[in-house]
């Protein structure tokens, strides 16, 4: 019979606690059966999926601002009346995402970077890189995500 050390048993914890911390902090696939294709905007009404499904209302967006889709990792803006825009809701800077819209910017509360809400384009740093444009379809009164 063996004798575990007090160092083996220290290491053997210490390698399951990493193991159960990794796999928390593992990032999803976006394959989750009990969310995929919806999510809840702010307001709480559903919002459709990733491709397809109608995610706003022409009449939720405000012109000169925006909405941040949380969920759907997009914010649509409205630049100009009629004109509506999405873009990533993940800041280029350190990845937080972004919170609001006003005055034709897109605000990032983590370090104060800023963003057209006409073309994603950095209006104020630290960050350097534009947001992603992202694809939606605007049909009558229905703003659905390609």
């Amino acid at each position: 019979m063996t004798d575990t050390t007090r160092r083996a048993v220290i290491f053997g914890a210490g390698g399951a606690g990493l193991a159960v911390a990794l796999s928390a902090c593992g990032a999803s696939d976006g394959d989750d059966t009990a969310s995929a294709g919806q999510g809840t905007s702010q307001d709480g009404q559903s919002q459709g999926a990733q491709g397809g499904g109608e995610i706003a209302k022409t009449s939720d967006i405000p012109q000169g601002g925006g909405k941040v889709f949380k969920d759907q990792d997009v914010v649509i803006t409205q630049p100009e009346a009629g004109t509506f825009k999405a873009f990533s809701a993940t800041c280029t800077h350190q990845g937080c995402p972004v919170a609001s819209v006003s005055n034709n910017e897109i605000v990032c509360p983590c370090h104060g970077s800023k963003f057209s809400a006409k073309d994603g384009a950095v209006t104020n740093g630290p960050a350097t890189k534009p947001l992603a444009e992202k694809t939606i379809t605007v049909s009558g009164d229905s703003i659905t995500l390609a």
